[in-house]
């Protein structure tokens, strides 16, 4: 038998997934949007997300976050999740906050999507889980209000490269941006996809009021990554780019769990992590097909591992929560090629 890693794999193209309701105990929380297609779905699914328990006034619901990150991104081991840093030594009220001077210092609040798109301290977005993460402060301030994008990072990389900011080398724009590691862009993306959709009848004003008429940093990353439009939302070279990431990065069961820990907190939900793949029929190739709230279909790959070897050949094997590890484990493994790409990989 040669070095080369052994797969029992097979896509469920077109096979449905069939639930008595909705997945991940949703019940007919998404039942409003059963059969709808394309924009007129992305309407319907805004119509079931956009209300939510926002917590009080915004200063309490702002400072509330560095309570509910104790519940919505925690590690196996108790620290910090991080996605934007791989330093994670971090730990919860000890490192929260405060001045920083290099990597690894201390844990911030970020707006994935940065509150100056839409206004700075505005409810409810300023304070929307699905959008907030800690996150390294140091390495956060590097993102600043840049753009998501792909980069060689020559202005900044993180610790062991996980995170880059520099040009886009991503066609369609060619500004600064900042790139996550390749194990949360799918979480990153449908992040964006929640955030379009949940807000889509307020997105045409972000882009009029700080992308036309803004100014510097800001006004630059709105005009790239919005269109100006409620449908699609995102520009045509942004989306494009989520859509590659989403589907190269399948929703893991991390994003499962904080997506059903956040509904416990704010009582709405990321459709895009509960139907992976869901972003096909809004902007991709089913926008023809009517949606199933309770029957439905995905081309995900469902990715079984049998009698797997350890990573070899420049191969190398992660936990679900980013810990390097020397053999697969049973459960969620990230498999991350030599040529930078990752796959979740079941083992029994």
């Amino acid at each position: 038998m040669n070095r080369k890693l052994f797969f029992t794999a097979w896509l469920l193209t077109l096979a449905a997934t069939s639930w008595a309701q909705g997945p991940n105990n949703s019940g007919e929380y998404y039942k409003a949007a059963d059969g709808k297609k394309g924009a007129e779905l992305k309407t319907a699914l805004c119509g079931v997300i956009y209300d939510r328990n926002e917590g009080g006034s915004l200063d309490n619901a702002y400072k509330a976050l560095w309570t509910h990150f104790r519940t919505t991104d925690v590690l196996s081991n108790g620290k910090v999740w991080d996605m934007y840093s791989n330093l994670r030594e971090m730990e919860f009220g000890i490192d929260q906050a405060g001045n920083y001077k290099k990597e690894g210092d201390v844990y911030n609040r970020e707006h994935s999507m940065p509150n100056s798109w839409f206004g700075g301290k505005v409810m409810p977005m300023y304070t929307d889980l699905y959008h907030m993460y800690p996150t390294d402060g140091y390495v956060n301030s590097k993102r600043s209000n840049h753009p998501f994008g792909e980069t060689n990072g020559e202005s900044y990389k993180s610790a062991n490269n996980f995170s880059k900011l520099g040009k886009c080398t991503f066609e369609g724009y060619d500004g600064t941006v900042f790139e996550p590691n390749d194990e949360y862009k799918g979480d990153f993306a449908r992040t964006y996809f929640y955030m379009v959709t949940c807000y889509e009848e307020k997105i045409v004003d972000w882009y009029t009021n700080y992308g036309v008429n803004g100014s510097g940093e800001t006004q630059k990353a709105v005009l790239a990554t919005f269109d100006g439009n409620k449908y699609p939302g995102l520009s045509e070279w942004q989306l494009k780019m989520l859509m590659k990431w989403a589907k190269n990065d399948p929703v893991s069961e991390k994003e499962i769990n904080r997506n059903n820990a956040v509904y416990d907190i704010q009582n709405n939900r990321n459709p895009f992590i509960d139907y992976p793949g869901l972003e096909e029929y809004i902007w991709g190739d089913k926008v023809d097909e009517a949606f199933s709230y309770d029957n439905y279909s995905t081309d995900i790959q469902d990715i079984m591992a049998e009698g797997l070897k350890d990573g070899n050949q420049g191969t190398k094997i992660y936990s679900a929560d980013g810990l390097l590890r020397r053999t697969y484990q049973r459960g969620i493994n990230i498999m991350k090629q030599k040529n930078g790409r990752t796959r979740k990989v079941m083992k029994k």
